[in-house]
């Protein structure tokens, strides 16, 4: 599939913490759009290698895995849920353990190169906001609409501490902010699609702003290219 055939979406990208996916999902939503969180695809294909009892040190064997495995995107009742060969995921790929092992799965060629087909065929399908690190230099580079969102590093912990803390996990947050800064370090210093911000892309800084300013700005962004 040619990606730069595949133009009517809103990328939106950036570091952990930024609150990419839940803006991302508010706007789709605004808008009528589908929402693609491309970070739950990685998740899930994390999950799936664990619970092979797969090396997580061997590319080659979780290329395979990544490619055996069926993995499906659904909305119910205004949720994201996501199924790996059948069996509802949606909440254990959002465990402490899947995000510190995840980076050994996101920056293998092969794996990538499997996931960003699944994520071009889902943006073919028609007006989508997709979230996740390469969504606007990589999955979709004629994207019409491309924003960066970011924050304070210390902000980004905050909200991911209380993301954690709601779904009863206790946090240090001291550790988790130098998980986040190393998760950083990873992301955009990795050979295969790095994070950065596109040429094209809009910086939106969500440190100060509130969740419905930034939906409200994004959406504002989208309307005007799309």
């Amino acid at each position: 599939m040619n990606p730069d055939s595949i133009r009517d979406v809103v990328a939106v990208d950036g570091p952990a913490g930024a609150g990419k996916s839940t803006v991302a999902r508010r706007v789709a939503k605004t808008l009528g759009y589908a929402f693609l969180d491309t970070g739950a695809m990685y998740r899930a294909t994390t999950w799936w290698a664990l619970h092979q009892g797969i090396d997580l040190d061997d590319p080659a064997a979780l290329a395979a895995s990544t490619r055996a495995m069926d993995l499906d995107l659904s909305e119910e009742d205004g949720v994201q849920r996501v199924a790996v060969n059948g069996q509802d995921v949606t909440a254990a790929i959002r465990s402490p353990e899947i995000t510190r092992q995840i980076h050994k799965l996101d920056g293998i060629p092969a794996v990538r190169a499997c996931l960003v087909d699944l994520q071009r065929a889902f943006g073919a399908k028609g007006p989508t906001v997709a979230e996740g690190r390469d969504i606007g230099t990589v999955v979709f580079p004629k994207a019409k609409c491309k924003v960066y969102m970011d924050a304070s590093l210390e902000q980004r912990a905050r909200r991911r501490a209380a993301d954690l803390e709601s779904r009863g996990v206790r946090v240090d947050l001291d550790a988790l902010r130098e998980e986040i800064r190393v998760r950083d370090e990873k992301n955009m210093t990795r050979k295969e699609s790095p994070l950065r911000r596109a040429d094209d892309a809009i910086l939106v800084d969500t440190t100060d702003l509130t969740l419905d300013q930034v939906v409200e700005k994004v959406a504002a962004l989208a309307r005007e290219a799309l």
